[in-house]
């Protein structure tokens, strides 16, 4: 009985099977107005139910006529394109066409899409597709369907190919390994990273190595480069052990969502790649999260666990609906961080007056530390800015729009005036506006 059930469960009849029996069905009805066709009727309607026996026939025949598995990535990087690998293997004798059906987890809200796929006789096909998560947590995979019509195409076979899978959903680690990775090359400048000129001496001699491009032509080794028969460069390291910590705001005003991502992981994902760099460039990174407390606290180290450290932590970090309190945040660093440090404070001002109260206390971090203040545009002003009003209302509200856009403007001005750094980005470019500041900071030999 339980095969029974199972058989009716993987059955279904495809739409040519039903446009074939729409097609015998209208030849009955033209048989009551012509009755020699009634004889040509019958015979269509037989015809289809024999193939469409014979079709299914040859799809149930062989108990695992289509293998297939999920591969899915360890974990997945948020705001990035994460691949999901299907693999498949044909048993049949013939071209199995199928039609794949994964269920993805409801985050993504695709339940619609179905990737048809050829596979032939004893043959092996992968398909990949992508995913992009815009927020952290676990993503867990339902059933791998795949539907196999037969040789003739009446009628389809229904395999659960995977059972659920779980996937954490990560800060931007891809994000953090590209620009890794053009550190080490030197190709920063791919990406939009200045190259910064130093400033005076704040580095040292480490080794000679080939030149490759973006090196500085002035670093050329002429002696080496005879010897080697190739261009040779002097490559320099900065001063070590600077600490560089990112503060990461978790109140109400980072909940705001731009292209899909709040701004909390927007500054996650900036604070893991600026981390990481300062790692490599031989500066200890350190992290603070805060709200109406501080809630963790990593000391500052360049070990290689010290990613890791920072990874864990910033994966579980969720927005507050509170205000921050800026006053435990002052005397939080001004207990726990003796040594003059960088500090990159990854928060979000909508008004004047919402940094006015804040100002007291972060005159009074700059005061002990290098403070860079990071704060976001509001993108979505751009079209109404640029639009052309037709009536009075759109001219009120374009006026409106260009007074938020002005002082968000002299927010970044003011806190100027006052010596903390201040850096008013698109969240788009708010990795890349913040490692500029931090290497311009450090040629200067300010950080």
């Amino acid at each position: 009985m339980d095969r029974v059930v199972r058989f009716y469960k993987a059955l279904y009849l495809s739409p040519r099977f039903f446009l074939l029996l729409g097609v015998g069905i209208a030849l009955f009805l033209v048989a009551y107005m012509f009755p020699e066709l009634l004889f040509f009727a019958k015979i269509a309607l037989l015809l289809l139910l024999l193939m469409g026996f014979l079709d299914g026939l040859l799809l149930f025949i062989s108990k695992d006529g289509l293998e297939g598995k999920r591969k899915l990535p360890e974990r997945f990087s948020n705001g990035d394109d994460n691949p999901v690998k299907l693999e498949f293997k044909n048993n049949y004798g013939f071209t199995a066409h199928v039609k794949i059906q994964d269920e993805v987890p409801f985050q993504f809200q695709r339940r619609d899409e179905d990737f048809p796929l050829k596979i032939p006789s004893n043959g092996e096909e992968d398909f990949e597709y992508s995913l992009r998560p815009t927020e952290r947590g676990e993503y867990k995979f339902g059933v791998l369907n795949a539907f196999v019509s037969g040789p003739l195409g009446l009628v389809e076979r229904r395999y659960k190919l995977a059972g659920e899978d779980m996937v954490p959903c990560y800060p931007s680690y891809i994000q953090m390994r590209k620009y890794q990775l053009m550190a080490i090359s030197n190709r920063l400048t791919e990406f939009g990273v200045k190259q910064i000129r130093r400033l005076g001496h704040t580095s040292e001699f480490e080794q000679i190595k080939e030149y490759v491009r973006g090196d500085d032509y002035r670093t050329i080794n002429w002696k080496a480069t005879a010897r080697a028969g190739k261009i040779m460069v002097n490559q320099y390291m900065d001063e070590r052990s600077q600490q560089v910590y990112c503060l990461v705001d978790k109140s109400r005003v980072m909940k705001m969502p731009f292209e899909g991502l709040s701004l909390l992981d927007y500054a996650i994902n900036a604070s893991l790649v600026i981390s990481n760099i300062a790692i490599h460039k031989h500066d200890k990174a350190g992290l603070i999260t805060f709200c109406e407390k501080v809630d963790n606290i990593i000391p500052p180290d360049n070990r290689a666990i010290q990613m890791n450290r920072i990874m864990e932590v910033l994966y579980k970090q969720e927005t507050d609906f509170l205000e921050a309190d800026y006053e435990r945040l002052y005397s939080l660093t001004k207990r726990r961080i003796s040594a003059r440090s960088l500090l990159i404070l990854f928060t979000n001002f909508e008004s004047i007056s919402a940094m006015r109260r804040q100002l007291p206390f972060l005159q009074s971090i700059s005061q002990n530390h290098l403070l860079m203040v990071v704060f976001f545009e509001n993108t979505e002003l751009n079209e109404l800015l640029e639009s052309q009003p037709q009536d009075m209302e759109e001219i009120y509200i374009k006026t409106i729009g260009e007074d938020f856009a002005f002082k968000k403007q002299q927010i970044a001005k003011e806190l100027e005036q006052h010596g903390i750094i201040a850096i008013l980005t698109p969240p788009a470019n708010l990795t890349v506006n913040t490692l500029n500041k931090y290497l311009e900071l450090k040629a200067r030999g300010m950080a």
